[in-house]
């Protein structure tokens, strides 16, 4: 099943981190580039269905980046997200070739909403469960199962455990956890994360599935398969 993959571009971090959080809590995988030339980038990757695009961006800003998009034929779909309010401005990011134009502060569920609108044009279905290897997380009971075996993950087991089965397996770093699992609860740590990820090896060992968290020294965690695990 697809994993619909949403590009966040935005340079105020905190906002960008929470608009990834509502994003992942709704089914989506979001992940977060803070200035315009690397967003662009990211955005020619082909690897994300839908991108939420702030305009004042250091590097280039958002007009530009929508701009050289669709110079160059990319088609990914646009939501333009500024403080800016005037009508001028909104004529100037869709003539450049924005899909859809949001203003701050906003509601998480209007954000959801354009953003619905954005995939459902690319024919895109919001995923109900993610798999790796030899399980599957189900994102709307948070159920992760593998073969006949199923167990139930807490609130932040499942955040953490949807950040390491995203798209790329790519390796997670604590603070990058920190961020997107616990936002600005500041009684959050590494400990806090180091705790969840011992919870989750046990739910997995449970379970008799093939994958592993393995820490990665200095770097994060990331989740690989043992297929001799058992034998």
């Amino acid at each position: 099943m697809h994993n619909v993959n949403i590009l966040v571009v935005e340079d105020e971090r905190n906002l960008a981190n929470a608009i990834c959080h509502i994003l992942d809590g709704a089914g989506y995988h979001a992940e977060a580039f803070y200035d315009g030339r690397e967003g662009l980038n990211a955005a020619q990757s082909g690897l994300y269905d839908a991108v939420v695009l702030d305009v004042m961006l250091p590097r280039m800003d958002g007009f530009e980046v929508v701009h050289e998009l669709r110079r160059t034929g990319n088609s990914v779909p646009v939501l333009l997200l500024t403080a800016r309010t005037a009508t001028t401005d909104k004529v100037q990011g869709l003539d450049a070739g924005a899909d859809d134009y949001m203003t701050k502060p906003f509601e998480s569920a209007e954000l959801l909403a354009r953003v619905r609108a954005l995939t459902r044009r690319q024919g895109d279905v919001v995923i109900d469960e993610m798999t790796f290897a030899d399980l599957t997380l189900d994102l709307s009971t948070h159920e992760l199962r593998c073969g006949e075996k199923s167990v139930h993950l807490s609130g932040k087991e499942f955040e953490v455990l949807r950040m390491l089965m995203g798209p790329t397996a790519r390796v997670v770093s604590k603070q990058d956890l920190l961020a997107r699992v616990w936002g600005t609860d500041g009684e959050a740590s590494e400990n806090s994360v180091e705790a969840y990820v011992s919870f989750l090896r046990k739910k997995l060992a449970h379970l008799g599935s093939k994958v592993q968290v393995t820490t990665l020294r200095m770097l994060g965690y990331r989740l690989e398969v043992f297929e001799n695990l058992g034998a």
